[in-house]
């Protein structure tokens, strides 16, 4: 697992899985962590489990029904199982706020008192469309929070059509800083820069993270860009 370095509270929690310590085998081996990429079930539940103990978590995880949207959900005490929303946020200790990623970026977020946590799945749509913004908009203080950006596809294996460069460059003309012209109307996005643009619009400096690339990086990560079938690693914060 990989554990966030970044200057959280003691008592705010966060880890990411990668590939590796799990049951799956092929294409999904072997600590995939998706139930609805075509792995066994069993094997799945079996992942799920040594994902939680070896975290030390306090309970399971809460695993979203990601859809690529804009939706931030409140956790609370009750079930949020396959609720559809790409982000979740928790005021409340022991409630784990957990996103799926193969590729697409993980965003941890808590606030520098330790009373506040959410978890995002950004992939460039819901990037674009505002997934970050709606999630900070949770936060009492935004601007004071800290952000953690876990592994997700580097800009040199990320090529993308004039069409995504274009809504993000109509809505913040910075963003164009983070596209590099490979070829007639194709472009390599920077998810993390787009990501880091798009906390500090929000008046969030205090960004961590954003090394790592899954599609490189083939025997620690899941790559659905990479591979197509394949599995998915998982981002998780917490409060104890």
């Amino acid at each position: 697992m990989l554990i966030p370095a970044w200057p959280a509270p003691v008592n705010v929690k966060a880890v990411c899985s990668t590939r590796s310590g799990g049951c799956s085998v092929g294409s999904y081996a072997s600590l995939n962590l998706g139930s609805h990429v075509g792995d066994d079930p069993r094997l799945v539940s079996c992942n799920r489990q040594l994902f939680q103990t070896a975290a030390q978590m306090p309970g399971q995880p809460v695993w979203l029904n990601q859809t690529h949207s804009t939706r931030c959900i409140r956790l609370s005490g009750d079930n949020h199982d396959a609720s559809d929303a790409d982000a979740s946020f928790s005021q409340q200790s022991g409630i784990i706020c957990t996103v799926m990623t193969a590729d697409c970026l993980p965003v941890l977020i808590c606030n520098q008192a330790g009373t506040e946590v959410a978890a995002v799945h950004a992939g460039w749509r819901g990037l674009c469309n505002g997934i970050i913004e709606n999630t900070l908009q949770q936060f009492s203080q935004p601007a004071s929070c800290l952000a953690w950006l876990g592994p997700a596809i580097s800009q040199s294996a990320f090529e993308v059509g004039n069409e995504v460069r274009e809504a993000f460059t109509q809505q913040q003309s910075i963003a164009a800083d983070a596209f590099i012209a490979t070829k007639q109307g194709k472009w390599l996005a920077d998810l993390y820069l787009l990501a880091r643009q798009r906390l500090a619009r929000a008046g969030l400096s205090a960004v961590y993270g954003g090394d790592y690339c899954t599609y490189r990086q083939a025997a620690d990560f899941f790559s659905y860009r990479r591979d197509g079938q394949t599995g998915r690693m998982a981002a998780a914060i917490w409060l104890e």
